[in-house]
């Protein structure tokens, strides 16, 4: 059962509350969720902080990284005197300091195996904003297994791309189906590659606006399921190109 909201959080949150489709009913959902955030690096700084300050009740964040000199440009969860800390406490002390009434829970450690289908398992929704292929595809296996919405998201250089992957519906594709695992993928790195720092901010923000959207279960809302939307910043053009499940897919054909 979600839990009233008291004067502080109906003020808080009442840009949100006065939305005809949010009202106080989807901010106690909010209140009562988990999320699951894999990398606090360009893509989750913002998509946490935007939870952290529309009040996602419970945040996980996972990531093995340190803060790097070169992160600043683009990470926003972190700032100078961070440079050499966990990204993840970075990111926890900003969130908190955002937001005291979201409980932050850092995980300093990459999520593998067992421990990242129980973390998955235990999320209502996942973010995937990590950076290697290899690392997406597990997550991708983990939410098919347990069954919990997947809101993937990627930047690199000028290009970006955001979708939703959600096996509680029949129609939806996984991550696999259009990036199958043993298909032919070129690794890139922003180290190699570089990135347009606005870019992994609105890229972040799309993937935290997806999962508020899921989360609070907006009347008339249609998911990025199915979809996958493209952005090119040079031109600052914005399209989508419709997603079909594969139905010899490795990981999800057999759900």
């Amino acid at each position: 059962m979600s839990a009233a909201l008291d004067d502080a959080a109906l003020l808080r949150y009442s840009r949100h509350i006065l939305l005809d489709e949010w009202g106080v009913a989807g901010q106690e959902r909010l209140q009562s969720a988990h999320v699951l955030i894999i990398g606090a690096g360009g893509l989750g700084c913002p998509a946490a902080l935007y939870l952290a300050a529309a009040g996602v009740g419970s945040l996980t964040v996972a990531d093995g990284d340190r803060v790097d000199l070169t992160n600043l440009q683009r990470q926003i969860g972190h700032d100078s005197a961070s440079v050499g800390d966990s990204k993840v406490r970075s990111l926890a002390r900003r969130l908190s300091a955002l937001n005291p009434e979201v409980r932050v829970h850092p995980v300093e450690r990459s999520l593998e195996g067992d421990e990242l289908l129980a973390a998955v398992a235990a999320a209502d929704v996942v973010i995937d904003a990590t950076d290697r292929f290899a690392t997406r595809q597990a997550i991708n296996r983990a939410c098919v297994a347990a069954r919990r919405p997947l809101v993937s998201g990627a930047a690199i250089r000028f290009d970006g791309q955001v979708s939703v992957f959600d096996l509680r519906r029949p129609d939806s594709p996984c991550y696999a189906c259009i990036y199958p695992e043993h298909g032919e993928h070129e690794e890139v790195a922003c180290a190699e590659m570089g990135v347009f720092a606005p870019l992994v901010g609105i890229v972040g923000s799309m993937q935290a606006a997806e999962a508020l959207k899921l989360l609070v279960g907006i009347d008339g809302a249609e998911a990025l399921v199915g979809r996958l939307l493209m952005i090119d910043a040079l031109s600052m053009n914005v399209h989508t190109v419709r997603l079909r499940r594969d139905v010899g897919c490795t990981v999800c054909a057999a759900r």
